[in-house]
């Protein structure tokens, strides 16, 4: 592997999202002098935090897979989530899915529970089948996670010329992992509602199920089988957490702090400036600056990529009274409208052919259910957090006016919401930020996508923007544009990887190899 040349004991990080913060404990733990630049007020990029006028709200992810990670970066400087209070819980059911003829399916990660639930619904048979696709999904991610997304590429040619990537390469080729997602899963399963259930995750790679490399199915095997969870305070107390812990260990956090630019000499970046005037010397930088960003810093890309859809997502508050009234009680409802692949085909389109959902599959996201301190006590009665997510195409698919139709297009989706029978919404629910397409181009996300490039098969594994290019020498790249991609548990990848960049390999901290995310590690007690 490919390190950074030269002395390496002064290292910036620009951006404290999960990669960030992931890369700095890494690196201090190492023993080099880290400071970590942040342009927010608090710490958690796409995992940070809104405030309304009385509660705060996750901004970005709202649930977690492999918290094992949180634990190995929290260890790599001597503590764990315990010392820090970070209490995370295993949700139980996942999610609910909702579908368009009213029945419903909740996602449990225990196999015989999962199995008894699809029994329930969908018939002997398809339980038979399901346990099928468990153990098919498990061999896939057994075979990608350390050679394929645990992992730095210097070159595609590592595949097959390193001998521990070549054998899992040949596995995964075996298990048709190079072959296409949806129709793999379809031919397991048979049923067209489980077989969305065990596929949509392919939009958090950002491509259609239709068209996903099945390799791909190590996310529904994360999300289904190895169990989602929550911590107490939202995800904004995994990042407090993870900042906590870099000041404690004798990092430098500075918040507010805009990086302006990087000076660079001799292939190097030598000092990065902040936009009060200040010049911070370093002897490597870890940017975790969106790909849509890079240009700000001296960089490019060296080849045009296709980014991910993008997403509407709207964060306020509505009376409990009025939610509980609703036909399911979840932390996280996937309502799935009758469509499925015209979903897809329209939000997921090439180049100025994307189109708004004409009939909308929908998340909703209630994090007071599994964390009751989040309800909001108010003179008129009791209020709860809630998040409407929409997806949608990105502004390369569909150049929206986003400012104007913001506001009525939501207005949409709320009447879809009522039609359903989530009765109130429409009237109730008080948004207080709205997300589009549009917002998250302003924050510098390529083509307005807060999941970055899609991962097309040019754009995932040794082909992804790689981490360290040959110049500058000493700047090293995390974040869901690089490798291993997008996501939670790849962004705590990320950073570490980036980290190796510098410091060389790491070991896992409790010597295993994939996380499982098992509830007896410290983060989930």
């Amino acid at each position: 592997m490919k390190t950074v040349p030269g002395q390496c004991d002064r290292i910036v990080v620009v951006g404290a999202g999960l990669s960030g913060l992931a890369a700095a404990l890494y690196l201090t733990g190492a023993g080099r002098r880290v400071t970590l630049l942040e342009r927010a007020d608090h710490p958690g990029g796409r995992v940070g935090v809104y405030r309304g006028p009385d509660y705060e709200i996750d901004s970005g992810a709202t649930v977690l897979t492999l918290p094992g990670l949180i634990d190995e970066a929290l260890a790599a400087v001597g503590t764990d989530a315990a010392a820090h209070g970070l209490r995370i819980h295993r949700l139980d059911p996942a999610y609910q899915a909702r579908f368009a003829d009213d029945s419903v399916i909740g996602v449990y990660a225990d196999p015989e529970r999962m199995a008894a639930e699809v029994r329930r619904v969908c018939g002997a048979a398809q339980a038979q089948r399901y346990l099928d696709l468990r153990s098919w999904l498990a061999r896939i991610y057994a075979g990608a996670y350390d050679q394929f997304m645990d992992t730095n590429f210097d070159s595609p040619l590592d595949m097959v010329r390193i001998p521990e990537k070549r054998a899992a390469l040949w596995e995964l080729v075996r298990l048709g992992a190079f072959g296409r997602l949806g129709p793999r899963v379809q031919r397991i399963l048979g049923d067209p509602k489980l077989t969305r259930l065990f596929t949509f995750q392919a939009l958090y790679a950002g491509t259609a199920p239709a068209q996903a490399l099945a390799v791909y199915g190590a996310i529904p095997h994360m999300d289904t089988s190895l169990g989602v969870y929550f911590p107490v305070g939202g995800m904004r107390a995994i990042t407090a957490t993870l900042a906590a812990a870099f000041t404690g260990a004798g990092g430098q956090l500075e918040l507010n702090c805009e990086v302006s630019g990087i000076d660079y000499h001799a292939g190097r970046a030598r000092r990065v400036r902040t936009a009060d005037g200040r010049g911070i010397d370093c002897d490597a930088v870890v940017l975790t600056a969106d790909l849509g960003s890079l240009s700000r810093f001296g960089l490019r890309r060296r080849r045009p990529l296709r980014a991910a859809p993008s997403a509407v997502v709207a964060h306020g508050t509505i009376p409990a009274e009025v939610a509980a009234r609703w036909p399911l009680q979840a932390h996280h409802t996937i309502d799935f409208g009758r469509a499925w692949d015209e979903t897809f085909a329209e939000i997921a389109a090439r180049r100025g052919r994307g189109r708004l959902m004409s009939d909308p599959s929908l998340l909703i996201t209630r994090p007071a259910l599994s964390d009751p301190g989040q309800f909001v006590e108010r003179a008129t009665g009791r209020y709860e957090p809630l998040s409407v997510l929409a997806p949608c195409p990105n502004l390369d698919a569909a150049p929206l006016d986003w400012p104007r139709l913001g506001s009525a297009y939501l207005g949409e989706l709320l009447a879809v919401l009522e039609q359903r029978g989530y009765r109130g919404i429409a009237e109730h629910f008080t948004v207080d930020h709205l997300d589009t397409p549009q917002t998250w181009y302003e924050q510098g996300m390529i083509a307005g996508t807060p999941f970055s490039a899609a991962h097309l098969f040019r754009q995932t594994g040794p082909f992804r923007t790689r981490n360290l290019a040959r110049t500058p020498a000493n700047v090293v790249l995390a974040g869901c544009g690089t490798t291993p991609g997008v996501g939670v548990p790849t962004a705590l990848l990320s950073g570490k990887l980036a980290a190796e960049r510098i410091t060389g390999a790491f070991r896992h901290a409790d010597g295993a190899t994939a996380p499982t995310g098992a509830p007896g590690s410290p983060a989930n007690r």
